[in-house]
Formats: structure tokens, sequence, C-alpha cells
């Protein structure tokens, strides 16, 4: 065996051939995009097939003779502001930003007189 492997790429050849090996049972499913691209998907027989397929020119695909899926309520993204919301009251937020003005407020009047 050894003798076969000297001077190929490992993993770059399979030397195992395919008589006697029998493939699952395969459907072909057909895609169309708005577009009017088809394309044709092997699935095996027994895999759940997705009713939508992202076509070639980046459109979404719908399944030939198939429904299209109901679009599923999404929550909208939560904001930095959202999120600082659950933790802050506006009033919390209104006092810390009167802090922080004050704060760069003495720094720059502290800065201008050293110059």
């Amino acid at each position: 065996m050894t003798e076969i492997l000297r001077g190929t790429r490992l993993g770059a050849t399979s030397y195992e051939n395919e008589t006697h090996v029998e493939l699952a049972p395969r459907q072909v499913i057909d895609y169309i995009c708005p577009v009017g691209h088809v394309s044709s998907m092997m699935f095996s027989m027994e895999a759940d097939v997705p009713a939508l397929w992202e076509c070639r020119c980046g459109a979404e695909a719908l399944r030939r003779n198939g429904e299209k899926p109901e679009v599923k309520a999404t929550k909208p993204a939560r904001t930095h502001w959202d999120m600082l919301l659950e933790r802050r009251t506006i009033d919390d937020l209104e006092t810390l930003l009167a802090e922080r003005l004050e704060v760069l407020h003495v720094t720059r009047t502290s800065a201008t007189k050293a110059s």
C-alpha cells in the first residue's frame, strides 16, 4: 500500500471506488426566484426541504409549486437607549448629564487659566 501512496498528495485523490455502494434515495427540488432563475437542488428523500432557497442572484427563490412561508413576527432590535432606560430613569440621566457638564466646565476653565 505504501508503494501506491508514494508521490501522491494525501487527501487530494480518493482511491475508493463506488462499486457496491448504494446511494440514499434522492429527489430534485426546483426553486424559482423573482427574476426567473431556476435552481435545481438535490435533497435526500428523508430531508426536510426548505420552502426558500437563496438564488445565485441573491434573491429569495421559492420552491416550485410551493407556498411562501408566513413571516414570523420579530421583536424590534433593542437600542443602546432602550437598554439605558431599563437601568436608569430620565431624572437620573439628567442629573448625571449635569454632573458631567460641570466636570467638563471646571476642567476647561482650569486649562484656560493655566495657559
